[in-house]
């Protein structure tokens, strides 16, 4: 049986601002679509997958800021719940992306 490819949250919210994306041709690509660092994390492409950790990345329709203001929102997020469920991942116990948490420019 054929695994599913899991989806990056560009892909799971349906923005288009990953790579290629139609709204992200001018300026507006998620900067989790750019973070290398994070590539392969929770099976994901750069920061698709552990874009909570990632600030300025866009939720419900605004710019999210540093990670101190906008993990709280993250846990309720359907995204951040679905790859939790997919990678067997304890929320309490996830700290291991803490080290790629990045400043707000």
């Amino acid at each position: 049986m054929r695994s599913r490819r899991k989806l990056n949250c560009w892909e799971y919210q349906g923005c288009e601002r990953g790579p290629g994306g139609r709204k992200s041709a001018n300026g507006g690509q998620c900067p989790a679509s750019t973070v290398e660092g994070l590539d392969g994390r929770n099976s994901g492409n750069n920061g698709g997958r552990a874009c909570w950790v990632v600030p300025g990345t866009m939720c419900d329709g605004s710019v999210s800021g540093p990670f101190e203001e906008k993990y709280h929102e993250c846990r309720k997020c359907s995204f951040h719940a679905r790859v939790q469920i997919e990678e067997g991942l304890a929320l309490e116990t996830n700290t291991d992306l803490l080290g790629f948490v990045e400043e707000a420019p």
